[in-house]
Formats: structure tokens, C-alpha cells, sequence
């Protein structure tokens, strides 16, 4: 159960990273309507700095917890979470050519995963 939990922190420290790149395309967003002066640009850009800050504090805390290559290679659920917000905050779309890079990215992490375990055992 143990485990279990510590992969679920994990891939919400992965989920937490991704913010970082909604705000920040949403500060480039703020810069291209508004220009340097806009207020909302600073708001996003300090959303930026402050989710980084916090998964940094998570990521120390959980990669204790996993060999490093197990703890990288789940880390690359990034590129999930970061598609799906690209979908549905952004209204981008996604091709079939995303769909397969995510799906060799989840084989990959799959593989890894169970050979870190295989290996502990």
C-alpha cells in the first residue's frame, strides 16, 4: 500500500510540474495582448515561479522514495498532462502523431517500472 501512495505522490508532483507550462504560456499570452506592462503577465510569471518552487520541495521529497531511473521515467507523464492542457484549456488539437508519441512514452515508463521492480525483488 506503501507503494502505492508513493506513486500516486509521484505522478502529483509530475501533474503539479505541468502547470508550469499553462502559466507559462499563459504570461507569453499576457506579453503578446498587453506588452510588458501588463499586470497579468507578472500574475502568471509569479504562478510560474511559485508551482516550480513547489514541485522542486515535492520532487526532493518523493525521489527518495524510488531508484532514479524510475522516478525519471515517470516523470515523462509530463508530456501526457502537458497535451491535455494544451486540449482543453488552449483548445489545440491533437493529432495521431501525438497520440503514438504518448502511447511509446506510457511503453516506455511501463517498461522501466517493472524492471525497476523485478530488479528490487
Amino acid at each position: 500500500m506503501e507503494r502505492v501512495k508513493n506513486y500516486i505522490f509521484l505522478h502529483f508532483c509530475v501533474l503539479l510540474f505541468s502547470f508550469t507550462s499553462v502559466f507559462s504560456k499563459m504570461a507569453s499570452m499576457q506579453l503578446t495582448e498587453g506588452g510588458i506592462r501588463n499586470p497579468k503577465l507578472y500574475f502568471f510569471a509569479f504562478l510560474m515561479l511559485a508551482d516550480c518552487f513547489l514541485y522542486a520541495i515535492c520532487w526532493q521529497k518523493i525521489i527518495r522514495k524510488f531508484d532514479l531511473h524510475i522516478g525519471y521515467a515517470n516523470r515523462s507523464v509530463y508530456l501526457f498532462w502537458s497535451q491535455l492542457w494544451a486540449v482543453v484549456i488552449f483548445g489545440e488539437s491533437l493529432t495521431a502523431k501525438n497520440v503514438a508519441g504518448l502511447l511509446v512514452v506510457f511503453a516506455g515508463v511501463v517498461i522501466v517500472s517493472v524492471s525497476g521492480k523485478e530488479s528490487k525483488e
